[in-house]
């Protein structure tokens, strides 16, 4: 099997997720304000969502695209994703890539931002979130106040604060490590 063709397979996992919630790709269409035949294409891998598209599939089953992205592949102990895999692309005309670097489902989810995404799009994920500015700049809005990051800086966010981020520059690369959603963050008590 093509190891590039494996990671576009995300239809399954949005089919066993809606079938899961027992909702229609009507419902789904309605909830997400895409089309009947856009999602029975995309659930038989027949068409590839942009980044936006998934996100959208994504709040209208609710969860996220990463754990979707997750969803679509097994578990790998050792996986090289290369420079040039761009398996999830925008597709709203901007010059944006989101790049998944870690496949399957594990522990850490991790994506590589090119270019600016949905600046309106406000993010709230369950577990804790690292933000690595590795060229350019952006700008990040967390429990009322303003964050400018450049080349270099880390941004550490708590799971279940509410952010929005966008570009501040053309071209900024924005790394998003996060604890996967489908892991229960507890805190433990220290040595007693």
């Amino acid at each position: 099997m093509d190891e590039h063709k494996e990671t576009l397979r995300v239809g399954a996992a949005v089919r066993r997720r809606r079938r899961t919630l027992e909702l229609t790709l009507s419902a789904v269409a309605e909830r997400s304000g895409l089309s009947v035949p856009f999602l029975s294409q995309v659930e038989n891998e027949r068409a590839r969502p942009s980044h936006r598209s998934l996100e959208k599939v994504a709040d209208a089953l609710g969860t996220t695209a990463v754990e979707l992205l997750a969803a679509a592949d097994p578990a790998r102990t050792v996986d090289l994703v290369r420079a040039d895999d761009t398996s999830v692309e925008e597709g709203d005309g901007t010059e944006s890539v989101v790049r998944s670097l870690v496949r399957g489902h594990h522990q850490m989810h991790a994506q590589e931002f090119v270019g600016d995404h949905d600046p309106g799009r406000e993010f709230q994920l369950r577990n804790d979130v690292l933000m690595y500015v590795t060229e350019g700049a952006v700008e990040v809005e967390a429990e009322g106040r303003a964050y400018r990051l450049v080349r270099g800086d880390t941004l550490y966010l708590t799971g279940g604060v509410r952010h929005r981020w966008r570009a501040t520059v053309p071209d900024a690369r924005v790394l998003v490590v996060a604890v996967a959603e489908h892991i229960e963050a507890v805190d433990e008590p220290g040595p007693k």
